[in-house]
């Protein structure tokens, strides 16, 4: 009952905060602008703007950047270095962001206000910031430990048979996957509990976040996995339909763009309704010890 509760809620608070979101879709593609226009002036300078047309008309062609020559080589760099750009301000200002995200998804947070957004956004940041980074350092740690090592080890033993270091690859990965399912509901549970208080206590938070994850674990794990199946089963259905819708006209390239942030849209829209189901969950566990039950 609880995990209908909190997705039914999650969904409603999500669509009640869509400014919250518009702001977050906005600031990712401006953010991935600054390195997609340049991009593409590099591309113009290098080959032509009809070349590029022609030879990118069916899909990615390599003959495009081989026919860069030794320009290739100054652009391969120049996107090496845009991409960790973006990697790393985009990591800055998703953690700014999810504090307001998490902040207008409370249950006592009212109608939306963009100037209480960017103040809890603010407030948060520093302790959004350490979350998210001990998380990852934890998902990257665990990857290496639970599949890269064994299947190095497998892979290269003198008595392992073909495809054994493919099948340990599956099972290791499968297994990872699981375990990852656990991380991602104590990061979104610290976030909520560390929005839900006055003061900045990250190592308090994670602590309730692990905590909170294992005391409700059969409630709050179907839960997320609901929530994640939907999020990658709409982006299978995004990988379907974008690849093959093959603009020949300026018009057709926009409406390809205008389809392809709409999608982003709610791609954003659906990872916030996570954001709120937990919130929800998180709610739902402190009113009953409210209770006394």
């Amino acid at each position: 009952m609880k995990i209908f509760i909190s997705l039914e809620t999650g969904i409603l608070r999500s669509v009640k905060s869509w400014k919250g979101i518009v702001i977050v879709w906005l600031c990712s593609l401006l953010l991935v602008s600054l390195v997609a226009i340049p991009m593409k002036g590099a591309l113009k300078s290098g080959l032509g703007n009809s070349m590029i047309t022609e030879k990118l008309a069916n899909g990615i062609n390599v003959e495009v950047f081989a026919d860069l020559g030794t320009a290739f080589r100054s652009l391969f760099s120049y996107f090496s270095t845009g991409l960790f750009m973006v990697l790393f301000v985009g990591f800055l200002i998703n953690s700014f962001l999810s504090g307001g995200l998490f902040d207008s998804l409370k249950g006592i947070s009212g109608t939306f206000s963009p100037v209480k957004f960017f103040i809890a956004s603010a407030k948060n940041f520093w302790s959004f910031v350490i979350i998210s980074l001990i998380i990852s350092l934890a998902v990257i740690l665990l990857a290496i430990l639970i599949v890269v090592i064994p299947v190095s080890i497998v892979s290269h033993a003198e008595s392992s048979s073909e495809g054994a270091a493919l099948k340990t690859g599956i099972i290791l990965t499968s297994f990872f996957l699981l375990i990852l399912v656990l991380l991602l509901l104590v990061a979104d549970y610290t976030r909520a509990w560390q929005v839900s208080h006055d003061k900045n206590e990250c190592f308090k938070a994670l602590g309730f976040g692990f905590s909170q994850t294992f005391r409700t674990f059969f409630s709050s794990y179907p839960l997320m996995l609901i929530l994640l199946v939907v999020q990658l089963l709409y982006g299978w259905l995004v990988l379907i339909v974008l690849p093959g819708i093959k603009p020949v006209t300026e018009g057709g390239i926009v409406l390809l763009f205008i389809l392809s942030q709409f999608l982003f849209f709610i791609k954003i829209l659906l990872k916030v309704w996570r954001y709120g189901s937990v919130t929800k969950m998180m709610e739902l566990h402190f009113e009953r010890l409210n209770r006394g039950v």
